[in-house]
């Protein structure tokens, strides 16, 4: 049995991590084994790792041991808990994967594509998503949105309007370059309106699966679900 592995991708704010957790609660409902999970993380070596990366001081990371240290916790995240999801049968829901380290170490550090690309295929095992989703909306946006939260700020948070341009940009030459793996999902509303459009992206890709009904919806979801088609 195999299962189907959705990766959602996107700027800091664009809201991943609440469309990743939204997601997986419709998919259960909707009777979906589902595995929820996030990088860097999803293992005990992972959040470790995560706590390297993403603490608030102001500590220094060279960008190619930066790049290393995602790869380490992917890695380990692959065959630790997404081969075996997906050898069940599972649908896996992935906060963030391989296209984020393309974007950020990549555009916004300005490594080398192809060395980026070999150490993701040497950390993944060739192991890509069936379906990315792209939750994107203008990083000036994104920005006030993680500014003003409650999470604590991080040094990617401060790396700047350009560097997350730059991040941004990268996103859609990724799209571009391969247009039939990716969704693009207008983040800019309400969580529950970003859901539905989310909820569309699943269903159109996802196999033997049934499409979304916007009769099934209510008020404003049902008119952002007949207004995105």
């Amino acid at each position: 049995m195999t299962g189907f592995f959705i990766a959602l991708e996107g700027s800091e704010g664009a809201g991943k991590s609440t469309q990743a957790r939204l997601l997986t609660e419709w998919l259960q409902a909707a009777g979906k084994p589902v595995l929820l999970t996030r990088e860097p993380g999803g293992t005990a070596l992972g959040e470790q790792i995560r706590d390297l990366l993403l603490a608030p001081g102001a500590y220094a990371i060279l960008a190619e041991a930066e790049t290393l240290l995602y790869a380490a916790a992917r890695a380990q995240h692959v065959r630790e808990v997404l081969l075996p999801a997906l050898a069940s049968g599972s649908v896996v829901v992935c906060d963030r994967y391989v296209d984020s380290t393309l974007a950020y170490q990549g555009g916004g550090r300005g490594l080398p594509l192809a060395s980026l690309l070999g150490v993701q295929e040497f950390a993944t095992g060739g192991l890509l998503p069936d379906l990315r989703i792209l939750l994107d909306l203008p990083v000036e946006v994104g920005l006030a949105r993680r500014l003003s939260g409650s999470e604590a700020v991080n040094h990617l948070d401060r790396a700047g309007v350009a560097f997350h341009e730059r991040v941004r940009s990268t996103y859609f030459d990724l799209i571009d370059a391969d247009p039939a793996c990716w969704a693009v999902v207008d983040a800019d509303g309400p969580p529950e309106i970003v859901a539905n459009r989310v909820m569309e992206a699943v269903a159109a890709r996802l196999p033997l699966f049934p499409p979304v009904d916007p009769d099934g919806l209510t008020g404003d979801a049902r008119a952002t679900v007949v207004e995105t088609r």
